[in-house]
């Protein structure tokens, strides 16, 4: 089950808003890794070509993940609130930032669930049944969420932000992943 991360070329820290759609795709491609490895195992058991994906998977949603929300809601919903953007983005950021709670949980159930499938490897069917329904409900809130980003916030962004305040956010962003733009 090999998946493809960055295989094409993405933007870098100069385009933070095209770095934070590139980072959706990253989303996807391992929710899509954490689904496909539980949907692969109606049995409990995590199979040894299973193993690695899942832990890389859940490690990406561990680390990047954070990460991404962080760069959101510390550098680009704040810039957009200080220019007064449309009343409507403000509501759009309340629910985007809500749903990053939503998500949290629902990936701290995941990564729970996955440590113990990982240490284990079987998962009894209780277990099985809460980790595939938080991988749906993640599923449809990311669809959702990572649509309303890239197709309304994320352009609107890109239309109403100076170039300089673009800057700083590729700035933040470099350094919160501990790397320099």
């Amino acid at each position: 089950m090999p998946i493809a991360i960055g295989a094409k070329p993405g933007h870098d820290f100069s385009e933070p808003l095209g770095m934070l759609s590139d980072c959706h795709r990253r989303i996807e491609s391992f929710l899509a890794v954490l689904q496909e490895v539980s949907d692969r195992s109606p049995d409990g058991r995590l199979s040894a070509e299973s193993r690695e994906p899942f832990e890389r998977a859940l490690a990406y949603f561990r680390t990047g993940a954070p990460r991404h929300t962080a760069d959101e809601e510390e550098s680009l919903f704040p810039r957009l609130r200080r220019l007064a953007a449309p009343e409507a983005l403000f509501d759009q950021m309340d629910r985007l930032e809500g749903e990053h709670r939503r998500a949290q949980a629902l990936h701290a159930t995941v990564d729970e669930i996955g440590a113990r499938w990982l240490a284990d490897s079987i998962l009894v069917p209780q277990e099985r049944a809460m980790l595939a329904h938080a991988l749906e409900e993640l599923g449809r809130l990311y669809a959702e969420h990572i649509a309303l980003e890239d197709n309304q916030v994320f352009p609107l962004a890109g239309r109403i932000l100076p170039g300089e305040e673009k800057r700083q956010i590729g700035r933040e962003m470099a350094a919160r992943g501990g790397l320099s733009e």
